[in-house]
């Protein structure tokens, strides 16, 4: 099953006929969404250089290509569409050796990897705000197709945190 057809066959039908100007709900929802994405794409690339585990680094490598580059430019299409400035950006950072750097100054990999994890919940909550404060079905099936592509690479994070023993899960409730 194609989870990104099933999304796609599900908003298809409300996208026919002429659209509705964007509403400053989805406006703001997308703007500030594509400007954390690119915040987050520096913390990955900062991530990347430090990262220590081959695992974690490819991990990290899939999280920024699969899941925020693709995010990132639907989203520009969407608002360049609509005539709407994008959000000012900071440079790539470029790719380095830093183990030099001393090791109380940079995060360890399982604080990158905790991180990568809370980045990747995050914006499924977002996403969840932006789809549900979305009128447009075009602006509902981005947020939705963000939803499912965080999801996914968060259960990835997720196994690999277990793996680790690095997972940080809340004391059991007992009554």
């Amino acid at each position: 099953m194609n989870v990104f057809k099933l999304i796609y066959d599900t908003f298809e039908p409300f996208m026919d006929g002429e659209k509705r100007p964007l509403n400053v709900l989805e406006v703001s929802n997308l703007w500030f969404f594509l400007l954390g994405t690119e915040t987050t794409m520096r913390n990955e690339e900062i991530g990347f250089n430090l990262a220590q585990d081959p695992e974690l680094k490819q991990i990290i490598k899939n999280v920024k290509e699969e899941v925020h580059i693709p995010i990132r430019e639907e989203i520009k299409q969407l608002l360049s569409a609509e005539g709407i400035p994008m959000p000012p950006t900071t440079p790539e950072k470029p790719l380095g050796d830093y183990r030099d750097i001393p090791v109380g100054a940079k995060l360890t990999d399982e604080e990158m990897a905790n991180l990568l994890s809370y980045n990747l919940a995050l914006g499924v909550a977002y996403a969840a705000r932006g789809l549900s404060e979305s009128i447009r079905a075009d602006v509902g099936l981005q947020f939705s197709k963000i939803l499912m592509r965080k999801t996914m690479h968060g259960l990835i994070v997720k196994r690999y945190l277990e793996k680790h023993e690095w997972l940080r899960v809340p004391p059991a409730y007992k009554a």
